[in-house]
């Protein structure tokens, strides 16, 4: 594998990859969602405001700096307060995927859903690519005080639920964020069909021993 930083037209040509992937298997619907990846000169790319992931333009990405001021490109998402909460308290961030999905969503809205560990060990991968979720109060989408909310977290989680509103995946990259989220995705999904049937979770012994 090539140690070499990947091209800034790639990164651009990834988000619209993924992101049409995301939206053709129903994981994100209409204009929801967003995607951002760190550039190697710092700064980031981000997927549009009142942008399908379906169908992104990889030369209408919104280009911002490291403190997430836009700099070129179309204007950018509302959520860049979430993002950049994300890049500045999670240092092996290198890419963020923020959807709507169904399952996460419903999670997020149920009251007796724990804020930190919002969905249980229930499968091998869910431990390997996410571990754990923490859940953060509702705020309106786009409302600074979410990337507080995140700041609050203090770097300690990778993937957060909104409640009421959506998952945020942070990644070393692209793929492994991707990954990650629908990882997250499916094990909501089985967390939600076996409400109620005391299902066996991995022991805390399984646990550590998929983090070694």
């Amino acid at each position: 594998m090539s140690n070499l930083m990947p091209r800034e037209s790639d990164l651009r040509d990834s988000i619209c990859r993924f992101g049409e992937s995301l939206f053709n298997r129903g994981l994100t619907m209409g204009s929801s969602g967003n995607i951002s990846v760190r550039l190697p000169g710092g700064g980031w790319l981000v997927s549009p405001t009142n942008a399908c992931l379906g169908v992104l333009d990889p030369d209408r990405m919104s280009v911002l700096d490291a403190q997430g001021n836009h700099i070129s490109g179309d204007a950018p998402t509302k959520e860049v307060p979430l993002h950049t909460a994300m890049y500045d308290t999670v240092p092996e961030c290198g890419a963020i995927v923020h959807l709507h999905s169904t399952h996460s969503v419903a999670v997020s809205m149920l009251p007796d859903t724990p804020t930190e560990n919002a969905i249980p060990p229930l499968t091998a991968y869910y431990v390997m690519r996410v571990g754990k979720t923490a859940l953060v109060p509702y705020h309106r989408p786009g409302d600074p005080l979410v990337g507080d909310a995140i700041r609050g977290l203090a770097g300690k989680y990778t993937s957060v639920l909104l409640a009421n509103h959506g998952p945020v995946m942070a990644g070393k990259t692209l793929e492994a964020a991707v990954y990650a989220t629908e990882e997250l995705e499916e094990t909501a999904k089985l967390h939600l069909m076996t409400r109620g049937l005391n299902p066996r979770l991995l022991t805390e012994d399984q646990i550590a021993e998929l983090s070694r």
